[in-house]
C-alpha cells in the first residue's frame, strides 16, 4: 500500500496525494516547497474544524514558512459564498499577501472549494495547499483541482480549476466525524465505484462492516482505490472538455436539484446517494441496466448507507426545473449520466424530464 499517489496531467506529474496517520509529515513537504522561509501562509478553516485541528496546523506553518496566520468562517454550507472569498482578499491584502504566499485550506469540501477559488482569483493566481479532514474531500472534493462557491441558491457556480500544490490525508481526522458526514463522504465513495470499477463494488460490499467502524487499513485502502478513480478520469480529460470528467457527476444533475430545494438541509453525499438511485432506476428504465443489477444496487444502499427519506409534499416539477440551470447544462439540454452496467458509466442527453419526475415518483413510493 502506497503512502504516495502522484496525479498526473498529459502524463507529467502535477502534485501528490499524501497519505498519513498524522500532520506530522506535511513539515517535509512545506521544507521543499519553501525552503529559504520566505513566504507567508493563511490557513482557512471552519469553525468546527478550526475548534480541532487549527492550533497544530497553526503551529507546523509557524515553524516551516516565514509567517501563518489564519481565517475561520463560520461552519456550512451558508458560507461558500462570494462574500466570504470577499472577506479573505480583504485579510490578505491587508496582512500584504504577495504572489510567492499560500493559502492552506484544512477542512471538508467547503473550505477546499472555496479556499482553492480563492487563491485561484487572488493576484490572478496564487499556490494552496490541501488538507482535508472529511471522508467527502479525501474521496473527491480536494482532487482534480475543481474550485469554486454558490452564488444565491445555484450550487458551485462560480468556480475555476485551479490545481493544489500537496493534498495531505490525514485518515485519523475521520475519527471526529459523526455518522451523518461519514455516510456523506461514503455518497461519492459509492458514486466513484458505480462509475468506473465494479471489482470496487462489491469490495465494498464486502467491508462496509470495517469501513463504517473506522477499521485504518480498510478506510485507507478505500480513500486510495477512489483517488486512483479520480485521478486517472481526471488526468484523461482535466478540464472536462472531451467529456470524460463529466462521469464524475453520476448521481449530482438530480442530487444538486434536491440539495437546492431543500434549502441544504441535506448533505452533498446524501443528495448525491439519492440522485445515484434516481439515475441506477432511470437507467434501467431505459433498458441499460437489467432488474437484477438496479436491485444490487439498491440494495446495497438500503442495507450499508443512511439514505435519507425526502419529505412525501415535495414539489417534483420544481425540483426537475432546477436541473435547467445546473453549470452541467448545455443548451441541447441536460447532460445526464448513466450506467450500462456496475462500473461502466457513459454520458446521455436523452434523459427527458420526465424520466426525471417519474424517478422521482418511485423514490417517493420506495421510501413510503
Amino acid at each position: 500500500m502506497t503512502d504516495i499517489l502522484p496525479i498526473l496531467h498529459q502524463g507529467q506529474p502535477i502534485y501528490n496525494i499524501v497519505y498519513s496517520k498524522d500532520f506530522e509529515g506535511i513539515r517535509d513537504f512545506i521544507s521543499k516547497y519553501d525552503p529559504e522561509h520566505s513566504r507567508k501562509a493563511c490557513i482557512v478553516s471552519d469553525s468546527k474544524v478550526a475548534s480541532v485541528y487549527m492550533d497544530a496546523i497553526l503551529s507546523i506553518a509557524n515553524e516551516c514558512f516565514s509567517s501563518a496566520t489564519s481565517y475561520v468562517f463560520p461552519e456550512g454550507e451558508a458560507s461558500k459564498n462570494l462574500d466570504t472569498v470577499k472577506d479573505i482578499y480583504v485579510k490578505l491584502i491587508e496582512e500584504n499577501f504577495n504572489r510567492k504566499d499560500v493559502l492552506i485550506a484544512l477542512g471538508g469540501g467547503v473550505t477546499g472549494d472555496m479556499c482553492g477559488f480563492t487563491a485561484a482569483t487572488f493576484l490572478r493566481g496564487i499556490d494552496f495547499i490541501q488538507i482535508p479532514t472529511s471522508l467527502l474531500a479525501d474521496v473527491d472534493s480536494s482532487i482534480g483541482g475543481k474550485t469554486g462557491v454558490d452564488f444565491d441558491a445555484y450550487k458551485n457556480m462560480v468556480g475555476a480549476f485551479h490545481m493544489p500544490k500537496i493534498v495531505y490525508i490525514n485518515t485519523s481526522t475521520l475519527k471526529t466525524l459523526d455518522t451523518r458526514q461519514l455516510f456523506s463522504g461514503l455518497g461519492e465513495v459509492i458514486k466513484s465505484a458505480l462509475i468506473k470499477d465494479s471489482e470496487f463494488f462489491t469490495w465494498l460490499t464486502e467491508n462496509m462492516p470495517k469501513i463504517t467502524a473506522l477499521d485504518e487499513e480498510a478506510v485507507t485502502e478505500m480513500i486510495y482505490k477512489c483517488n486512483v478513480i479520480k485521478k486517472n478520469v481526471v488526468d484523461s480529460d482535466p478540464y472536462e472538455t472531451i467529456g470524460e470528467r463529466a462521469l464524475l457527476n453520476f448521481g449530482h444533475t438530480l442530487g444538486h436539484a434536491i440539495e437546492k430545494y431543500m434549502n441544504f438541509e441535506l448533505l452533498h453525499g446524501e443528495c448525491v446517494s439519492i440522485g445515484c438511485i434516481l439515475a441506477s432506476y432511470i437507467s434501467m428504465k431505459k433498458g441499460l441496466i437489467n432488474d437484477e443489477e438496479y436491485t444490487t444496487i439498491y440494495d446495497f444502499y438500503k442495507k450499508h448507507m443512511n439514505v435519507p427519506d425526502l419529505p412525501k409534499d415535495i414539489d417534483i416539477d420544481k425540483i426537475v426545473s432546477y436541473t435547467r440551470n445546473d453549470k452541467k447544462a448545455e443548451k441541447s439540454g441536460v447532460k445526464f449520466i448513466l450506467l450500462r452496467n456496475i462500473g461502466d458509466a457513459f454520458i446521455s442527453r436523452d434523459v427527458s424530464e420526465e424520466d426525471m419526475a417519474d424517478s422521482l415518483k418511485y423514490y417517493l413510493n420506495l421510501t413510503k
